[in-house]
This record gives C-alpha cells, sequence and structure tokens, in this order.
C-alpha cells in the first residue's frame, strides 16, 4: 500500500509540474493526490509497519500491534493536527492577501510610481531591484512583483526593454522573500512551524539574501539592455485615484509589518496577528470609502450593493483562490507521506549516503550539497511541496541554521528558470516572457547571485 500511495504521490506531483503542457490548474492534481493519499491510508491502516506521530516528532512505539480502533483514532488525530497547522498558513496567506488587495482597492501603490524620476536605465533598474527587495520581504514576492511589473508597464513602453527589468525584479523579489517571515509561502510554513524565528532569520539571511539580489543587478547593470536612457513620459505617470492612496499603503505596509512583532509579544500562533491586522486595515478602509454597512440587511440585492461599494468585500472576492487551495492540497499531500514515516526514512537515509561538503550543518550530518541540490531543484518543481518534505525530513531544533538554509535555498533558487517560483510564474503571464528567452539571458545571473548568496551564509551562520 505505501508504494501506491507514493506513487499517486509523484504521479500528482508531474502533473503539478507539467501544468503548462497538460493545460490543467495544478490544484486539480494536488487535491486529487491529497485526497486519494489519505484514502489509502484510511483503507489499508492496519498494513503499515509504524506511524509518524508529528505532533512528538517520533515514530509511535508498538503501533503494528495496536488495535485498529485506536489505528484509527490516531490517524484521526494525526490529521486533524495537520489540517490545524495548513490552516493556520492558509488563514495567515488569506489575511496578508487582503490587505494587499485593500491597499490596491484605493490604488495606494500608485505612490510609488511618483519616486520614479529618472530615464537613466541603470538607475531605474537599481530602483526597481531595491523596490523589489523590500516590498518583497513587507508583502511577499509574488505580490510584490505583481505591484512592480504594472508600474514598469507604465514607465518603459519597449516591451523588449521591459522584459530585461522583469527578468531582474524576479531575482531581486525572490531574494527579498527569502529573509522575512512574511515574504515568501516557503518562509512563512518554516515561521508558523517553529523552525525559524523572526529575528535569527534576518540575522542569518539578511545578507545572504542581498548579496544574491546585488550580485546579479550589479552585473547586469552593464550589460547592453539597461544602457542610456528612456523615455518617460510624465503623462503616463498616473495621478492617484484616491485622495487616501498614500495612507492606506503606509497603514497596510504597517499592519503586515507588525505581525511578527505581535507574534513575538503574545506567542500567539502568526494568524491571530494577521486577523487584528486585517480587521484594523479594514475598519479604516470602510471608514474612507463611507461605505455603509448593517448587520440586520441579508437581502441579495443589498448584499450585491454592498459588496460593489465595501473595499473589504471587493477585496475578498479578488483573493486568488485556486493558490490558496493548492497549498491545502500539496501540504496534506505530504502530510501523508509524513505520516507513514516515508519522509522520516528517507531524511535517514540521505544523511547516510550523501557526501559531505564542506561544514556539517547539523551533528547529525545534513550535507550542504542536499540543501543546495534542494535549492536548485526548487527551480524545476514547485518549492512548497519541498519545503513542506524537508519539515517532515528533518528533526533539528528551532533556529538550527539548516532551516535557515533551507529557507535561503527554497526562496531564492526558483529564480533560477522562470517557472521555478511564483513571481517567475506571475511575471511570465503579465509579459509573455518566453522560457528559454529568460533561460539563456537571466538563468545565469540568478545561479550566481544564489551561489554568491549561499557562500555568504556559510559565513554568517557563523556568527550565531
Amino acid at each position: 500500500m505505501e508504494t501506491v500511495i507514493i506513487l499517486v504521490f509523484v504521479l500528482g506531483y508531474l502533473a503539478i509540474t507539467l501544468e503548462h503542457n497538460l493545460k490543467i490548474d495544478k490544484l486539480i492534481p494536488a487535491l486529487v493526490m491529497m485526497a486519494i493519499s489519505w484514502a489509502l491510508i484510511s483503507l489499508g491502516l492496519d498494513t503499515f509497519p509504524e506511524w509518524f506521530d508529528s505532533a512528538k516528532h517520533g515514530l509511535v512505539e508498538g503501533y503494528a500491534s495496536l488495535g485498529h480502533e485506536t489505528k484509527m483514532h490516531i490517524m484521526e488525530e494525526t490529521l486533524l493536527h495537520h489540517l490545524g497547522k495548513t490552516a493556520e498558513i492558509l488563514v495567515f496567506l488569506l489575511g496578508a492577501m487582503t490587505i494587499v488587495e485593500i491597499i490596491d482597492y484605493f490604488d495606494g501603490f500608485s505612490t510609488i510610481k511618483s519616486f520614479i524620476k529618472t530615464k537613466k536605465k541603470t538607475k531605474i533598474l537599481w530602483i526597481f531591484a531595491f523596490l523589489a527587495f523590500i516590498l518583497s520581504a513587507i508583502i511577499d514576492n509574488l505580490t510584490a512583483t505583481i505591484v512592480l511589473i504594472s508600474i514598469l508597464q507604465k514607465i518603459v513602453k519597449d516591451r523588449s526593454s521591459r522584459i530585461w527589468f522583469a527578468g531582474l525584479i524576479i531575482v531581486a523579489a525572490n531574494a527579498g522573500g527569502a529573509w522575512s517571515p512574511i515574504g515568501d509561502v516557503t518562509t512563512t510554513m518554516l515561521w508558523i512551524g517553529k523552525k525559524v524565528t523572526t529575528g535569527h532569520l534576518i540575522g542569518y539571511l539578511l545578507l545572504p539574501s542581498l548579496v544574491c539580489m546585488l550580485v546579479p543587478t550589479f552585473i547586469a547593470s552593464f550589460l547592453p539592455a539597461f544602457k542610456g536612457n528612456l523615455e518617460v513620459d510624465d503623462q503616463n505617470i498616473e495621478k492617484p485615484k484616491s485622495k487616501f492612496s498614500a495612507t492606506m499603503l503606509y497603514l497596510g505596509l504597517g499592519a503586515i509589518v507588525f505581525v511578527p512583532i505581535f507574534k513575538t509579544v503574545t506567542h500567539l500562533p502568526p494568524y491571530v496577528g494577521m486577523m487584528l491586522a486585517l480587521g484594523v486595515v479594514a475598519i479604516f478602509a470602510e471608514i474612507y470609502s463611507s461605505a455603509k454597512f448593517s448587520l440586520t440587511e441579508f437581502h441579495a440585492e443589498e448584499s450585491d450593493a454592498h459588496a460593489h461599494h465595501s473595499p473589504v468585500h471587493h477585496s475578498l472576492s479578488k483573493i486568488e483562490m485556486p493558490s490558496i487551495l493548492f497549498f491545502l492540497g500539496i501540504l496534506m499531500a505530504v502530510a501523508a507521506l509524513e505520516s507513514l514515516g516515508i519522509l522520516f526514512g528517507f531524511a535517514s537515509t540521505l544523511k547516510e549516503s550523501m557526501p559531505m561538503m564542506g561544514t556539517e550543518l547539523h551533528g547529525e550530518g545534513v550535507s550542504d550539497l542536499v540543501i543546495l541540490l534542494l535549492g536548485i531543484g526548487s527551480a524545476v518543481i514547485d518549492n512548497v511541496p519541498l519545503v513542506a518534505a524537508s519539515l517532515g525530513m528533518f528533526s533539528e531544533p528551532i533556529d538550527n541554521e539548516l532551516w535557515h538554509f533551507i529557507a535561503y535555498s527554497a526562496g531564492t533558487g526558483g529564480s533560477m528558470l522562470i517557472i521555478g517560483s511564483a513571481a517567475g510564474v506571475v511575471a511570465m503571464g503579465m509579459e509573455k516572457i518566453d522560457f528559454f528567452w529568460y533561460l539563456k539571458k537571466i538563468a545565469w545571473l540568478a545561479l550566481i547571485g544564489f551561489l554568491s548568496g549561499a557562500l555568504v551564509f556559510f559565513w554568517t551562520r557563523t556568527l550565531f
């Protein structure tokens, strides 16, 4: 039965990887393989020799000799545990996405456009690189890429020039997302999973991530594509649609940044702080929009009218639910493999068979090469399941350098291929960037940045 479950996972994973070829949204195979995996576990519960207790991070003693009812109870508890942990991530992401959509509702990101006055291509490149690096750490790399490419389209009219800027934005956004607990889905998973803390994550990864952005940008600034000036038409830089745009931008970003502080002070899960942040932003959004809200009116027409006028309802309707369902499917599917002890066993084999490269990350012997390969692998396949698998494979304590290197590798390694990160995929869609153009023009820059940052990490990890 274990072999069948692994086969289901491999086929589902393959379907996710070949999403563009199959023309099937990746959420579909993710949900299907999650449901089938758990169904097979339930049907073959008595045939499994061991069970991994995720709450206690160890195998259940004497599992094979337990009765069927006891095994069913353990399975139900494990399923509920994984659903709870997954829900923490999804509710957190829903809150962050809604705040960003509320900012966009008030055209808050137009404030950023006013910062760009220069016509020199190299200066524009550096401005966008730093904006991507900082913004992605606050509102996540996917949203930062969407925002900056939207602004880029207003400033750089020539598409052949614009895709070069877009390529470097992807690299900078992924680098910026790696050092922040709210900058990338994978770092958020590690943070919520209590593998890293905010202070140590920034301490370990800020410098490596900065180098990962600076080196490719510096090299690119000497390339012919970034020589000369652009014709910037001031009329194309539109005025904000709302007088509250700047206020909502700073309020929204401030609220998101407040979440890690709230967690540190209260020791509550991050989603609680994110819901508080969303509530505060929503209050100001409703006041500023002068939307009328009545809890006593439930008629469809009035509800529709309110959805049209309310920034909160409008923002909730813009949330990308396919991504949320994909994360649900993939995280729960990986949880199925973890529960059977498959990932635990694979990690043990990996530690024994992989050659050591440089300093060991931990006394148990996880080599740097393993994590570097994970980073390169995240460029080919989705980094979310890779990190989800690593959560089940390794049992190192919180803030062990292993987790920080995983955060760096999975977060920045995806830049090497345009399909290797959410930021790359969205840029590919917005600018119709060709896969092979990116492979030829940008991939080598991303690889140099990735390896440069990794070398810096080998130094920063000795400081803690």
